[in-house]
């Protein structure tokens, strides 16, 4: 897939195409230096990380504003819902990211584009606790794990957007043990077998460990 397939797969505006062109011109230089993406996987951006992020923006309730992406890495998916939230007032995107480096490309990204977002450098479970729109999160960490940290973030209206591969099943199951929450699976576009996990409602369960 190259750029302007993926225009024609999603209809996003010139604009937001050529936001995600000066994202990928800025991972491809910056990856020489460090590691954000496997190598192997960046001939096949638009792919494995622009159309794999984009569908999981299109999942976004209407009334989305406040967002936290924990584990950022390279910014999948939290700057691409930056991007695809970028006209919309009072929008904030606070992506979560320990190393340093990382932390510094995600604020040159964000420079570049004039996003409404934010990059963090803190370990996810070291934030103060805040209600936010959306919890979202990429290759970062098993599903009981991640609505552990997701917990200290939850409000009443939150939602999370988790892409999981092909394993989803088992890790569903896994958290389940421990909580309870009401859950949408969308066929992921990009990978068989894989899934976007929506849910909501999220509570420990009585007899969770």
């Amino acid at each position: 897939m190259n750029a302007e397939q993926f225009q024609h797969q999603t209809n996003v505006s010139r604009e937001t195409l050529d936001s995600y062109q000066i994202w990928y011109d800025l991972l491809s230089r910056w990856n020489k230096k460090i590691n954000l993406v496997a190598p192997a996987t960046l001939h096949d951006f638009w792919l494995r990380h622009a159309l794999d992020c984009w569908q999981v923006v299109g999942l976004l309730p209407a009334h989305t504003k406040t967002i936290i992406d924990m584990g950022a890495g390279a910014g999948f998916p939290g700057l691409a819902m930056a991007i695809g939230l970028k006209a919309v007032p009072g929008a904030n995107i606070m992506l979560v990211e320990s190393n340093g480096k990382k932390c510094n490309f995600l604020r040159t990204v964000i420079r570049e584009l004039a996003l409404p977002a934010t990059a963090v450098q803190e370990r996810v479970e070291n934030l103060p606790p805040a209600p936010y729109d959306i919890i979202t999160a990429r290759a970062f960490a098993p599903l009981p794990k991640l609505l552990g940290y997701s917990l200290p973030f939850w409000g009443a209206q939150t939602t999370a957007l988790f892409p999981k591969g092909a394993h989803w099943q088992d890790e569903l199951t896994a958290a389940q043990n421990t909580y309870d929450f009401t859950l949408t699976t969308t066929n992921s576009q990009t990978a068989d077998n894989a899934k976007i996990l929506t849910i909501t409602n999220l509570t420990v369960r009585e007899n969770g460990q």
